[in-house]
């Protein structure tokens, strides 16, 4: 008898029971974490580096061995698996209870580490003194929360993202960038930043300490990058730490500006960056859960922007906390500076208003108004006013609040903690400053665009659907748009998932390219000479 599926549902069939060589995948990922659950608990183990490789060994070979049977017997192609029957991927029970125990993990990781087994000044006890061995081999050190939390970060990218390339293996983009997120992740988050602290001494610095630095990390992603203790720390490094603040600000002005042009935000969001590559990788069964209302998009558009303001302002006051007014001594003193910082916002307004505001929507063009009004009184006020606090707060407050509320709450427990219930880019569609100001140059000025042949599509919503960002992908492909958003990280999954090949993304000028709005209206287009000009 045929034993070939000749169901045409879009939506895949309700999900099989697990397999033999599923069951036993499952059971040797969760004797890994087993382990170092165990260890939470301070089971002690005698040898801890032997039983951390089980551990890490066992939940990568446990992850690999079940993608393999879900994966290897089926065709090259799209793969819907019925994940709106499953309850960890359709906000049922296992989905919440995923969601809960990962918060639960964000909220101890950042705020009771003391529970991990953290012990300041001593030896340390419980998960985290199963890491010592390995810290100690890269950096010296032993473990801390953040060393434990990079380590797991790190082989879930390496696990999930060996998964996600033999899921979408028929698509070479999607195969292509997800090595360089495990590549980023791997070298410039993990390794290169414990050898880092490795160099340290005498010899190689003159007595200067190398500051603890990922490379791929830039301003506001990294908001605490141009504080007091840092700019210290680089100046006291030579020439390698001033080299890296100088890296730090071309990132930031020149750099990201650059790359961002030729494009889009997706050379950072989805091939770079580490939040990315976790929620491309690990997160990638959630992300048709992201809200498509036209309510989750105003909320996402305010929310992320004030965000930005918020930590430009904090930015502003830290480093005007530690200038100096001796105008005889340095040339960068604290009227100077605030006096740039109102120069550069003011001409990056004027630039948009006069040039690019047709492009912005009209609540977008009173907010640009509004917040600029904002930080110019608040500027003004401090001349003015004599205060010593600019922004009328102390810039420690402003630190304190945006590292609390931003930093740790948005970008760790709700942002990777929710990924069950709200999809995998929580954080880079709602709280990531460094998405948003990328976003606002894609969609101002950058040649990135994802392009369409309405003519072809069937309106199967798939790429609607997958679309970890809530863009309704499918409303601008059927009349043939392009699709130029802000919020795009270029993930390239609905091209990936479209069973017509309606979508492609691409850099460039729109000179020369038919217009999908004629063609999918009938309107008589000469093809051969768009075709043949040069």
């Amino acid at each position: 008898m045929s034993t070939y599926d000749r169901s045409m549902a879009l939506t895949g069939q309700p999900p099989k029971n697990l397999s033999k060589n599923q069951k036993i995948a499952t059971l040797i990922g969760m004797f890994g974490l087993a382990i170092m659950l165990l260890a939470a608990f301070n089971v002690s183990f005698p040898n801890k580096g032997m039983w951390l490789t089980i551990s890490l060994s066992a939940i990568f070979a446990g992850t690999l061995w079940f993608t393999w049977d879900s994966y290897s017997q089926k065709l090259p192609g799209i793969k819907n698996d019925g994940v709106w029957f499953k309850s960890i991927s359709s906000k049922g029970l296992w989905g919440w209870m995923a969601g809960i125990a990962l918060t639960g993990f964000y909220i101890v990781l950042y705020f009771f580490p003391e529970y991990l087994g953290l012990v300041r000044g001593g030896e340390n006890k419980g998960v985290i003194a199963l890491f010592d061995p390995l810290s100690k081999a890269l950096s010296g050190n032993p473990a801390s929360q953040w060393f434990v939390y990079g380590s797991l970060y790190t082989v879930a990218i390496l696990a999930f993202g060996i998964k996600f390339m033999w899921k979408y293996r028929h698509n070479r983009y999607e195969r292509i960038r997800t090595m360089s997120v495990m590549f980023f992740q791997t070298a410039f988050a993990f390794i290169i930043p414990e050898l880092m602290a490795r160099l340290n001494g005498d010899k190689i610095l003159n007595g200067g300490s190398l500051p603890y630095y990922d490379l791929k990390n830039v301003w506001p992603l990294n908001y605490y990058n141009f504080e007091g203790y840092r700019i210290k720390s680089f100046l006291s490094s030579g020439d390698i730490g001033f080299a890296l603040l100088i890296f730090g600000i071309l990132s930031v002005f020149v750099i990201t500006p650059i790359l961002t042009y030729r494009y889009g935000k997706r050379w950072y969001c989805s091939w770079v960056c580490g939040c990315g590559g976790l929620a491309e990788t690990a997160g990638d069964s959630f992300r048709h859960l992201s809200d498509k209302t036209v309510k989750a998009w105003n909320v996402e558009r305010w929310v992320v922007h004030s965000v930005v303001v918020f930590v430009t302002l904090m930015t502003t006051a830290v480093i005007y906390s530690y200038l100096g007014t001796d105008t005889s001594k340095y040339w960068l003193t604290k009227s100077t500076f605030l006096i740039g910082v109102a120069g550069l916002l003011t001409v990056v307004f004027a630039w948009v208003m006069l040039f690019k505001r047709e492009q912005l929507q009209k609540d977008a063009q009173y907010g640009a108004v509004g917040y600029f009004v904002i930080i110019m009184v608040l500027l003004g006020i401090h001349f003015f006013s004599g205060d010593g606090n600019v922004f009328l707060f102390k810039s420690e407050t402003l630190r304190k609040s945006y590292s609390f509320l931003i930093g740790s709450i948005f970008s760790g427990v709700i942002g990777t903690g929710f990924y069950p219930i709200f999809g995998n880019r929580v954080w880079c569609r709602f709280g990531c400053p460094m998405a948003a100001m990328m976003g606002f140059q894609q969609r101002l000025f950058s040649r990135f665009r994802i392009t369409s042949n309405g003519g072809q599509c069937i309106s199967c919503g798939n790429c609607s659907t997958y679309c970890e960002m809530g863009i309704d992908v499918r409303a601008y492909a059927q009349k043939g748009e392009n699709i130029v958003r802000s919020s795009c990280v270029g993930c390239g999954i609905c091209s990936a998932v479209c069973p017509r090949g309606v979508l492609k993304l691409e850099n460039g000028p729109l000179k020369g390219r038919i217009d999908g709005n004629q063609v999918l209206l009938g309107n008589d287009v000469d093809l051969m000479q768009l075709v043949n000009q040069k």
